[in-house]
């Protein structure tokens, strides 16, 4: 379990998939690496908002992990103007609207950390960016192929979106890809979630 709240971590790890969906500023970013510490040893972090450096730190602090643990797919360092080149652990990617080239340079990780017996992890921080340059059906299928991937191998994956940055159809478009959604929201101060599935109501409220 995530602290006292009703995520279940051992159910997510076989091969499982969660979108996190949430206004700005309630603990997505944090939740989504609280997640992938918890269940996996190594991971792939696939990023529209931060660079590789940043994110590989806090996917170490979050799983107590080595930095070579865990890969990247770095699509800011480039759109900034950065000189990059590609190495072992980091892919770096022209623009977030490029998802093609995402696809390809998650699956040279992908193909990469499988020969690894840990549990392996797959984050993507976020969809929101994607849909800002893509159609909500592009980043579906780019999304279901991800998550079979992962799936195909017995990780888990984690991903975010902005729920109040787009309309009720595209949200419902993303949650499609995944096993579980677990809403954030900030109320009187304090961060909460509800986890929600297809199997059942959506559980209270709790904080975290």
């Amino acid at each position: 379990m995530l602290g006292d709240t009703p995520v279940s971590v051992t159910e997510i790890q076989s091969g499982q998939s969660v979108l996190v969906a949430g206004p700005p500023m309630t603990g997505k970013y944090q939740l989504l690496f609280q997640l992938l510490g918890e269940a996996a040893d190594r991971g792939i972090v696939i990023t529209t908002g931060d660079p590789a450096e940043e994110v590989r730190a806090e996917f170490v602090d979050a799983a107590g992990c080595a930095p070579s643990d865990v890969g990247v797919v770095d699509c800011v360092t480039k759109q900034q103007g950065g000189g990059v080149e590609d190495d072992d652990l980091t892919r770096y990617v022209s623009s977030p609207k490029n998802v093609t080239e995402i696809g390809m340079k998650f699956t040279d990780q992908f193909e990469r950390f499988r020969e690894y017996d840990d549990q392996v992890g797959v984050g993507l921080h976020s969809l929101s960016e994607l849909l800002v340059y893509l159609d909500p059906e592009d980043v579906y299928k780019f999304t279901r192929v991800l998550t079979k991937q992962a799936e195909s191998e017995g990780w888990f994956t984690v991903a975010t979106v902005g729920s109040t940055m787009h309309d009720e159809q595209t949200l419902h478009t993303m949650y499609e890809p995944f096993d579980t959604v677990i809403d954030t929201r900030e109320e009187n101060g304090r961060r909460e979630l509800r986890v929600r599935d297809g199997r059942g109501p959506a559980s209270e409220w709790t904080e975290f």
